[in-house]
């Protein structure tokens, strides 16, 4: 999918092709470079003193890199430097900074353009350098990422986003200012469609590899999204195209806490288009927002709340007191769940195996009647405090690859690789043997993940269920979602599809213990 690699001599001499000898390979960090070593007085990004003149005059200073493009490199680094997540880091460069309103809002869209588009970035990169992308030092590597997007994604005129670039690169890489300005300025020469045009294999011959240059995914990422689609391409390219697009943030009005119509009133937000609970946040902070802080509200996909919801209105005969949440952690679902256990003398047991994601959900359902167990979800029947066929509705939000929500983690796409299947998917069944033992009989199990790999949610789900010894009907799940909800498929289970319903992409199969 990238043009052929030239020879090194070809377009730039060795000086200014941006690789240092003996300099740090692939991922590590030069030295000086790590956060925190910067030299006081402002370091690498500080003001450029002027230079002495012949005639004993001083040359201008060249201006510093500014502050919005310093931002989105230190995180887009921390990311490929430390496998640091983007929304971890960058709030923390925010605050750290003092940046706020446009320039903040800048910073954001190139860090996260930047690390959606990677893949694509990469492939025109390597074509206008006349060289492998991952052959340039890491820090100019990550500068030119940064300076193709503006090129090739955003309203920052041409000159501005060469010479701004060229800036970081002096900072970051100061012998390979040369290479970097004439990359930058091959990659103007054509704008995005020009250059997937040029690079791209045929759509004809080869569907998948077009579709994934020219939506900046992996081919397997975009061969599961087909194959969960029923192969159609046109409809495949529809949710890449949204998986590029900045998500909007979503709030969960908590039930009996908050009223999503005053909720969105009093963050000037609007309510949800599906979700009883769900508030789009038009911008700004949410972690400022006085009814998260008060526990009346959290952050939380609009999907998400729907399936979550969905085990809470399922049909139930019998007693329903106890309620179970198997994967907890960080507490999002067992927020809403505690919330609507409150409001009907239920309690809710919240299992979580890693003690800082199981401290995070104690936080999120504080004041709610959950109990929260730091454990191994998989020891129901050995644990005394997850006795078999004890509980009414049991949720497992299963871990996965998490590739329904890569529009919020961009660098996740390029993470993830195939071998991350078969343990996932064998702890998913597990976990999911484990619930329908917990179950008790008549009861509800409803399986959650956040991708729609069929692997994950079709063959997981049936397997499970087969394997378990447990004797368990499928219910239909479309009837829990709201009525007149678009494209929930033929049932019983469904998926959520960012393009189709503005949700990351989610599973939901319920299942009810006979």
């Amino acid at each position: 999918m990238t043009g052929p690699e030239r020879p090194s001599g070809d377009r730039f001499p060795a000086e200014r092709r941006g690789e240092r000898p003996g300099g740090p390979g692939r991922g590590e960090r030069p030295a000086g470079d790590r956060r925190g070593d910067r030299p006081a007085g402002g370091g690498r990004w500080g003001a450029r003193a002027g230079g002495e003149r012949r005639d004993g005059g001083r040359r201008p200073a060249r201006p510093a890199v500014d502050l919005p493009r310093q931002v989105a490199y230190e995180a887009v680094a921390a990311v490929h430097r430390d496998d640091a997540y983007a929304n971890l880091v960058l709030p923390s460069l925010l605050r750290d900074t003092g940046l706020t309103g446009r320039d903040a809002a800048f910073a954001t869209e190139l860090t996260y353009g930047t690390l959606r588009h990677l893949g694509t970035l990469d492939a025109i990169l390597t074509d206008a350098a006349g060289r492998d992308v991952q052959r340039i030092d890491p820090p100019v590597r990550d500068a030119l990422r940064l300076g193709a997007y503006q090129l090739l994604h955003t309203r920052v005129p041409a000159h501005a986003a060469v010479s701004s670039t060229v800036d970081l690169v002096r900072a970051v890489g100061p012998g390979a200012t040369g290479f970097a300005n004439a990359v930058l300025r091959e990659v103007a020469g054509r704008d995005a469609d020009a250059w997937v045009a040029k690079l791209a294999p045929p759509m004809e011959t080869d569907p998948i590899g077009h579709l994934a240059l020219a939506y900046s995914h992996p081919q397997w990422i975009v061969r599961a999204f087909a194959e969960a689609l029923g192969g159609d391409l046109g409809e495949t390219a529809r949710l890449l195209i949204e998986d590029n697009e900045r998500p909007p943030v979503h709030l969960c009005a908590r039930p009996g806490l908050a009223d999503p119509v005053a909720l969105a009133d009093e963050v000037g937000g609007a309510p949800g288009a599906f979700s009883p609970y769900a508030v789009y946040l038009s911008g700004g902070a949410p972690g400022d927002l006085p009814a998260l802080a008060e526990g009346r509200a959290h952050v939380q996909d609009e999907g998400s709340q729907l399936v979550a919801n969905a085990l809470a209105v399922a049909p139930l005969d019998g007693p329903d007191g106890r309620w179970l949440d198997l994967c907890a952690g960080p507490g999002g679902k067992s927020g809403l769940l505690g919330a609507l256990a409150a409001q009907r003398d239920a309690r809710l047991t919240a299992v979580e195996v890693s003690e800082h994601r199981a401290r995070l959900v104690a936080q999120a359902t504080r004041g709610l009647p959950v109990t929260v167990l730091n454990t191994d979800g998989r020891t129901v029947g050995a644990d005394p405090k997850l006795p078999e066929a004890h509980f009414d509705r049991v949720l497992v939000d299963a871990p996965c690859t998490g590739l329904g929500s890569l529009r919020r983690r961009p660098e996740s796409r390029w993470r993830r690789e195939p071998s991350d299947l078969p343990p996932l998917t064998r702890l998913q069944r597990e976990l999911l043997a484990a619930a329908l033992r917990a179950v008790r009989p008549g009861g509800l199990v409803a399986y959650v993940t956040c991708s729609p790999h069929t692997v994950e949610t079709h063959v997981t789900v049936t397997e499970a269920a087969r394997r378990s010894g447990v004797p368990v009907d499928f219910v239909d799940a479309r009837p829990l979602l709201p009525a007149g909800m678009p494209g929930l498929g033929d049932g019983p289970t469904v998926q959520l599809w960012p393009h189709r319903h503005g949700t990351d992409a989610m599973f939901l199969a319920v299942l009810r213990r006979t």
